[in-house]
């Protein structure tokens, strides 16, 4: 008996954390970041898109994305839950009106995965 007992709690430790892991999405971004390269000021916005999977085995939902406050920055997001297997994008449009120079961004996403934060970065050049 005590044997049979022994096992069962093995196995329940075992079997415990798989079945907990098992029900949480997972996202996974083809790339956390882009290079905008050299853009006029006065050539208009620019835009980069962030293609994610969610990899998990429940649907994943894009809670926010922040940009840190700058005006400059404009996020998009899919509103809608993303079913496991499935594809989204986060889509980062940069007005450079008024700035000159290099820059670095980022943007946070939360979601309801894992991970819980990730950080998407872009950079280039303002050129006036």
């Amino acid at each position: 008996m005590k044997k049979l007992m022994k096992i069962l709690a093995i196995v329940a430790l075992i079997l415990v954390p798989v079945a907990l892991q098992a029900g949480e999405p997972t996202v996974v971004f083809k790339s956390v970041s882009h290079d905008f390269g050299n853009i006029k000021s006065t050539g208009g916005s620019v835009s980069c898109e962030y293609e994610f999977t969610n990899t998990g085995d429940t649907p994943l939902v894009i809670v926010s994305v922040t940009n840190g406050g700058c005006g400059c920055t404009t996020p998009s997001f899919p509103k809608a839950p993303i079913a496991p297997g499935k594809s989204g994008v986060v889509k980062i449009t940069f007005n450079p009106v008024g700035r000159k120079g290099e820059f670095n961004r980022e943007v946070k996403v939360r979601t309801t995965g894992t991970p819980k934060r990730i950080g998407l970065k872009f950079k280039g050049v303002v050129i006036p």
